[in-house]
């Protein structure tokens, strides 16, 4: 088979031609198309990175700002819990406060009461006992009762000697007066214990019924009396000693 080389060189020149024409008013056009294809899609990317990259700094932004609030929200959250426990704190201190001043002031009430109490206790003991003291030695009269009420009177003589002295300056006589009649051993004690503080002063004694029991001793225009009405402080006394002796049978036999 023989090349028809005249063929061959006349497509090989249509060839080349077309190349030439394709490349003479097609290839630019299509390397501009492609390369402001090229140029979209790169700006597309870059919008595309410019987006992920503003999501992401959103997304940063985001986080940040819940850190912040959440930040912001436990500082909130510590303030309230720091001014409710300070509020608590000062509510328990005002509570302690007035509870401590109620408790003083009970105490003081308490205190006050009691003290009241105490001295009504003591006011009514002291007048029952009186009574008592007083119904007892009523109970007891007799020349016995007399008799250690006129020996008490000597002991307490001796401070109101001078008191006597002056007394005696202006009276005639010192008058005696039971309720009823001293035995006669006591009415020596008496006589011997007045005349050592008033020395040649005369000594009468007499009875009054109406008298309570003991003894009144008059000198002039002094009066001492030590009687059951007038001196129960010290009967009482008396009473304590006569009942410690063993004349306490004597109280229950008058119905004391």
């Amino acid at each position: 088979m023989s090349i028809d080389w005249v063929t061959v060189l006349a497509q090989i020149a249509n060839f080349l031609v077309l190349v030439w024409l394709l490349k003479r008013f097609l290839y630019k056009p299509i390397l501009k198309g492609i390369d402001s294809r090229e140029a979209e899609i790169a700006e597309r990317m870059g919008e595309a990175r410019r987006a992920q990259e503003k999501a992401a700094a959103a997304e940063a932004d985001f986080v940040a700002q819940q850190q912040k609030l959440q930040a912001d929200r436990d500082a909130l959250a510590e303030r309230v819990r720091e001014q409710a426990k300070q509020q608590r704190d000062a509510l328990l201190a005002e509570a302690h406060e007035k509870m401590e001043q109620e408790r003083q002031d009970t105490l003081a009430h308490l205190a006050r009461e009691r003290e009241r109490f105490t001295s009504e206790l003591y006011k009514a003991s002291a007048e029952t006992l009186y009574q008592l003291a007083g119904r007892a030695l009523h109970d007891l009269a007799d020349e016995r009762l007399e008799e250690h009420i006129a020996l008490h009177v000597i002991s307490k003589l001796e401070p109101l000697s001078d008191e006597l002295a002056s007394a005696a300056e202006h009276a005639e006589e010192a008058v005696a007066t039971t309720h009823a009649a001293l035995p006669e051993g006591a009415r020596h004690e008496v006589e011997a214990a007045l005349e050592a503080r008033v020395p040649g002063l005369p000594l009468r004694f007499a009875t009054d019924d109406s008298q309570s029991p003991g003894l009144v001793l008059r000198i002039g225009s002094l009066q001492l009396a030590w009687t059951v009405d007038s001196y129960t402080d010290e009967l009482v006394e008396l009473l304590e000693e006569r009942l410690a002796s063993g004349e306490s049978g004597r109280v229950n036999a008058h119905g004391g």
